[in-house]
């Protein structure tokens, strides 16, 4: 009797295991891009030595945090970023402080986490949270150019100007801004003649079909496949959102998922890339 007893234990520990394995590979399947080539760095693989990241709000940078981490870590490329706002109109999860402050809280964040993932230069700017669009364009793109003759990155990461990796429209005005700031400083006579790759960050198509609702539909038809998987240093992901503590709920609240279980899941970043000296913007 015991050892029927354990021989039906046995089976049951091992259809439960083919259960919570098929639904894990189930679940990694929906952060999976077939087009995308995996690499150990793009950086790398790019041979870039100076990187511009250009973003909107604090906390963006948590989409990039494996590519940061390694050029700088592993490729030895010097590291800067732009974030155009403050994140003062976002909500806190959970709130850490008074509402008024949360421009400058977020700032602070930000400064801290790309500190952590090893970046040389950031700037934070004020342009309004939620306002980017209506803010005076050739202003901002003069100002990404200006950073960008500063830097001088051959290679600058930025969101696809049509979808923003989320629908958010102040991405997608960073996006459009980041392009034609790149066009304006080829344009110049000057010694610096931009950046030679573009770097799209992707979001992952069927995630974000599933989980996305309508907004994730939007970005789905708007965004290239990608070219690139690279790892997404899952830990620096953990570390970035305790440092943003005022947003640390925020990948749980978006997804339903616990924030491990999430990146248990989806531990790549993809990214389309664009060479400007083959296709010039």
């Amino acid at each position: 009797m015991r050892k029927r007893g354990l021989i039906i234990l046995g089976a049951g520990v091992g259809v439960l295991a083919l259960v919570v394995g098929g639904a894990y590979w189930a679940g990694r399947s929906l952060f999976h891009e077939p087009t995308a080539r995996g690499v150990d760095s793009v950086i790398g693989e790019l041979g870039g030595e100076r990187v511009l990241g250009v973003f909107a709000h604090p906390d963006d940078e948590q989409t990039v945090n494996g590519l940061f981490w390694r050029a700088s870590e592993r490729d030895g490329a010097y590291t800067a970023m732009i974030t155009a706002t403050r994140g003062e109109a976002g909500e806190q999860s959970p709130t850490v402080g008074r509402q008024v402050d949360l421009g400058t809280i977020r700032e602070a964040e930000a400064l801290m986490n790309s500190f952590n993932l090893g970046v040389d230069r950031h700037v934070v700017w004020d342009y309004p949270d939620g306002g980017v669009p209506e803010a005076d364009e050739q202003e901002l793109v003069d100002r990404v150019a200006d950073e960008m003759r500063l830097v001088k990155p051959d290679v600058v990461v930025a969101f696809w100007p049509e979808s923003g990796a989320t629908g958010h429209k102040d991405h997608m005005e960073m996006g459009s801004a980041t392009e034609q700031a790149i066009a304006q400083v080829a344009a110049a006579d000057d010694t610096y003649a931009g950046p030679r790759w573009i770097v799209y960050t992707i979001s992952p198509t069927s995630a974000l079909a599933a989980f996305g609702g309508e907004q994730g539909a939007f970005v789905v038809e708007n965004q290239p496949d990608p070219d690139y998987a690279m790892p997404a240093e899952v830990q620096k992901k953990h570390e970035g959102w305790a440092i943003h503590r005022s947003q640390e709920n925020y990948m749980q609240e978006s997804y339903i998922l616990p924030t491990w279980l999430i990146y248990a899941l989806w531990d790549q970043e993809f990214y389309h890339v664009r060479d400007l000296q083959a296709d010039p913007l």
